[in-house]
């Protein structure tokens, strides 16, 4: 392929990139108009321009997931299954176009992409076929004086935090099995690689998740966004893919609501490379 066609190419996937926040099924502009840049992290170029989220549009996404919360809850796991399963069919059509995305946004080799989607793109199949198999119990108590019945139910409104390295998988990760529960999500992906999972979400509400249930907030003021979403008494989950420090951090904001978190913590650990390596 010439340097031209894949100029070409590459512009045009640009373009099809949402460049507004989602919230409530638009696609809309950051409220005081604050916009950010991607880089290209091989040549230094800015390849897009984004909306750049404020605390305010924080909190604007997770009204509309809040509001979307009960509908969605109440709607038939089968449904729910369906949609995303639709959404792994569309991602399978325009692997190459997500593929591409990634590597231009944060460097990774295109062979490499091209592993990420398949291995993203599972939690959107896992989780269809989960959606529809959420079991509970039955059974007699211990004083043997009457039955008990437990349940599966939504947790309510999610906070979906991802990191730079898997904009498409981590971001398929934490959707998918909130979206199979029955819960609704707000996904602040990473400053540095937002355009896969913004690309992600079109394709979500191609495959017919309605309005509100997932909505996305780019930001370069991420603690700041982040603060009173994580203060707010409707949200029921916080889930954080980072540093320690930032995970820390998290963990004692969200102790105040006594949310329910999950976290995946790393660091930059020493090692060695032997010559043999």
């Amino acid at each position: 392929m010439s340097a031209g066609i894949a100029s070409a190419r590459e512009e045009a996937l640009l373009a099809s990139v949402p460049t507004g926040l989602l919230i409530d099924g638009a696609w809309v502009p950051a409220s005081a108009g604050a916009t950010l840049d991607v880089f290209d992290p091989a040549t230094g170029e800015r390849i897009a321009t984004i909306a750049d989220a404020s605390p305010e549009d924080g909190v604007r996404a997770l009204d509309a997931a809040v509001a979307a919360a009960d509908g969605w809850a109440a709607t038939a796991p089968r449904v729910r299954g369906e949609i995303l399963r639709r959404a792994f069919d569309l991602l399978m059509e325009r692997r190459d176009e997500v593929a591409l995305l990634m590597t231009l946004e944060m460097g990774k080799p295109l062979a490499e992409a091209q592993g990420e989607v398949t291995y993203g793109g599972e939690f959107l199949r896992w989780f269809s076929e989960e959606a529809v198999r959420i079991s509970g119990r039955y059974g007699s108590n211990p004083e043997g004086t009457g039955q008990m019945v437990v349940s599966q139910r939504p947790v309510g409104p999610c906070y979906l935090i991802t990191p730079w390295n898997f904009p498409l998988a981590m971001a398929t990760r934490k959707i998918a099995p909130a979206l199979a529960a029955g819960c609704t999500v707000v996904v602040k992906p990473a400053e540095l690689t937002p355009l896969t999972t913004l690309y992600v979400a079109q394709l979500l509400i191609e495959a017919g998740v309605p309005a509100g249930v997932v909505n996305v907030i780019t930001t370069s003021r991420s603690a700041a966004v982040s603060a009173p979403i994580i203060a707010d008494p409707r949200l029921r989950k916080l889930s954080f893919t980072g540093s320690t420090p930032v995970g820390k951090t998290l963990m004692k904001q969200a102790a105040d609501n006594v949310l329910r978190t999950s976290m995946e913590l790393g660091g930059n650990a020493p090692f060695v490379v032997f010559d043999d390596a």
